[in-house]
């Protein structure tokens, strides 16, 4: 499995703002390449706070693109993959239509009804007691045939893959925009690392739209 975390932030380092709303960051140019990244993976994958703030669809855009996939014996889109522990995601979310096959990773704490209920509109992964647990939890999406993975966020999603050693590649485009605010979401959030702290090797560095498309190899 090769995981790829792919995230637009500020120059001041945010996802969005203190009110978690979505806030443009990036320009044309990156929506393509975005769209382009997608359409080159398995699954893209979410936390459930991206989708509770944002009801994301996660699907790929250019038609063409689309048809590239079928044309190489894939889906039109990806697999769509949501990492909700507690099963907060409302049955009505953009990311359960039936455009793509959607997975929700859960916890054993999940609220059995809460698991029920997604179950008529996604396939169900549980693991983890309390929390997903993101080492088995990819484990079993990998078994599914999930090999290529694209993750987009949120902050303390990102965090957590780090944390397990799930990440291979990070790509960040970051825009002319400063949001600010000490409770504003950023690239990783979480615990936070206070000693063995993960590095990266950075591989390309390019001007992108008013701003900076950077990718990382971990």
């Amino acid at each position: 499995m090769h995981v790829v975390v792919n995230a637009a932030m500020s120059a001041d380092g945010k996802l969005s703002s203190r009110r978690r709303e979505q806030i443009s960051i990036s320009g044309e140019s990156d929506f393509d390449r975005v769209d382009r990244l997608r359409a080159d993976r398995d699954a893209v994958v979410v936390g459930v706070g991206t989708v509770l703030a944002d009801d994301p669809r996660l699907t790929v855009k250019d038609d063409a693109l689309c048809e590239q996939r079928r044309t190489d014996g894939q889906s039109s889109q990806p697999a769509r993959v949501v990492i909700d522990s507690k099963a907060r995601t409302p049955v009505d979310a953009a990311v359960l239509t039936d455009e793509a096959e959607t997975y929700v990773c859960v916890s054993e704490a999940a609220p059995v009804g809460r698991r029920m209920d997604l179950a008529d509109h996604a396939e169900l992964v549980t693991a983890g007691d309390d929390r997903v647990d993101l080492l088995r939890a990819f484990a079993a999406l990998q078994a599914a045939g999930l090999e290529q993975i694209m993750v987009e966020g949120g902050g303390e999603l990102i965090f957590s893959l780090f944390e397990n050693g799930l990440v291979d590649e990070l790509r960040v485009f970051v825009g002319p925009t400063i949001i600010g605010g000490r409770d504003a979401p950023t690239l990783a959030d979480g615990d936070g690392f206070v000693t063995n702290f993960p590095t990266l090797e950075l591989e390309t560095l390019e001007r992108l739209d008013d701003g900076a498309l950077l990718v990382w190899n971990s």
